[in-house]
């Protein structure tokens, strides 16, 4: 294959400044210029995002809210308006409607145990899909058990698509909570969820969705979406790691009790009684990830500078170019075809295994993921253990698939 030039994409999208802006994209593994299609699993970092937070550490840092001095107001103002951000960037209505948590995992587990413990009983139901990564399983799994609850799975078909209809026919009386991804890890699916959030509210069932593999791709508007909580990690959207938010309409996250007790969440304590501060502050127990959070912040100035539009549209065409481009090689599958697709190629190659392929591209100066990517239950549906998983950024390039694909010639003259 030709080697394409980076800038002739209809978008218009100046991907070669992009990469200006990412320090990592410079590193030459092995003596080759790196190729990085492993952002679904942690995304590189913009210079903005790592000088925030050396600035914060070096100009900024004390503990927030608490303070009365010069250092805690400024980091408490700086911490706050990080919130907002955030908020704007999701399209909620209120920053109040933001908690800061350590990323989806932990946004989903606090709306398991806090919002699902008071609302899922015995006989009750989850419904979740198929495609779901293992954090929009196990929290609810061990809701279930401990409340003698259901989890249910609305099926997906063989490209990859959650069947609506059967998905529609498992939403009962007896659901309490949809939970469902946003757009797959495992495959890139796009689910159809303003529908899913429509037929889950038409029935009054309230609706949880993963946002970890969308936030980074796509423009989000959780408000006029309906949904009624929706999660994202900041190092997935490239900024820091241990830093994440759960949006939840605020009259949910107000009458939820605390997911965890201590400092930072309280009004008043005595050994009689506690009395809890109003939300977000209620989810936010004891030092908050300050920096990280700030940081998060300066990434989404970042992000919306560029235009998640811009970003969305040219991420289309090239993956569009990475489809044609896989599906030209010989013996190698594609697991995940959806009709709606963002920034994941899964597949696998005749008679290699996926972590053989994955230890070949890096000697070629290309890192890509292998394994189940924490979604067993979808690599048990296509019946395979394992895939390779190339993933696509706003940084990547035509010539990064390129190189992808002139890596997996070396793989078939290893493997023959």
């Amino acid at each position: 294959m030709v080697l394409a030039q980076q800038k002739t994409v209809k978008s218009g999208f100046d991907v070669d400044s992009v990469r200006r802006d990412f320090p990592a994209l410079r590193l030459e593994p092995y003596g080759k210029p790196l190729v990085y299609l492993d952002s679904a699993a942690s995304a590189q970092k913009p210079e903005v995002m790592i000088k925030a937070e050396a600035r914060c550490y070096r100009e900024s840092y004390a503990n927030v809210h608490r303070g009365v001095h010069y250092l805690s107001a400024k980091a408490t103002v700086a911490y706050e308006e990080a919130r907002r951000k955030v908020a704007g960037f999701l399209g909620a209505a209120d920053p109040n409607e933001i908690v800061f948590v350590r990323g989806t995992t932990e946004a989903i587990n606090l709306v398991a145990s806090s919002y699902g413990r008071r609302h899922v009983g015995e006989g009750d139901e989850v419904l979740v899909t198929t495609m779901e990564h293992h954090s929009n399983i196990v929290p609810w799994q061990l809701l279930c058990e401990e409340k003698g609850a259901k989890l249910k799975v609305a099926p997906i078909d063989d490209r990859g698509d959650v069947i609506l209809e059967e998905m529609e026919a498992l939403l009962s009386e007896r659901t309490k909570l949809v939970a469902t991804v946003h757009v797959s890890n495992a495959l890139g699916t796009v689910n159809p969820v303003e529908r899913i959030v429509e037929l889950a509210h038409a029935r009054g069932i309230p609706v949880l969705l993963d946002g970890a593999q969308a936030a980074p791709h796509m423009p989000l508007a959780v408000a006029a979406l309906g949904c009624d909580f929706y999660t994202m990690s900041g190092h997935k959207a490239f900024g820091p790691s241990g830093i994440g938010a759960l949006y939840g309409r605020k009259e949910l996250l107000d009458a939820m009790p605390p997911y965890q007790g201590g400092g930072e969440m309280i009004r008043t304590v005595t050994f009689e009684k506690s009395e809890f501060a109003p939300s977000p502050a209620k989810f936010e127990a004891g030092t908050p990830n300050i920096v990280g959070a700030i940081a998060l912040g300066a990434t989404v100035d970042y992000l919306e500078a560029l235009g998640m539009h811009r970003v969305e549209a040219y991420e289309r065409e090239l993956l569009a170019y990475g489809t044609e481009a896989l599906e030209s090689v010989s013996g190698l599958r594609l697991i995940g075809t959806a009709r709606h697709k963002a920034s994941v190629l899964s597949f696998v190659l005749d008679g290699v295994h996926p972590h053989d392929i994955g230890t070949i591209l890096d000697r070629e100066g290309v890192a890509i993921r292998t394994g189940h990517h924490c979604a067993q239950p979808v690599m048990d549906r296509y019946g395979v253990p394992a895939t390779a998983r190339a993933s696509l950024a706003l940084y990547n390039t035509r010539s990064d698939i390129d190189r992808l694909v002139e890596a997996l010639g070396k793989v078939r003259e290893v493997f023959g």
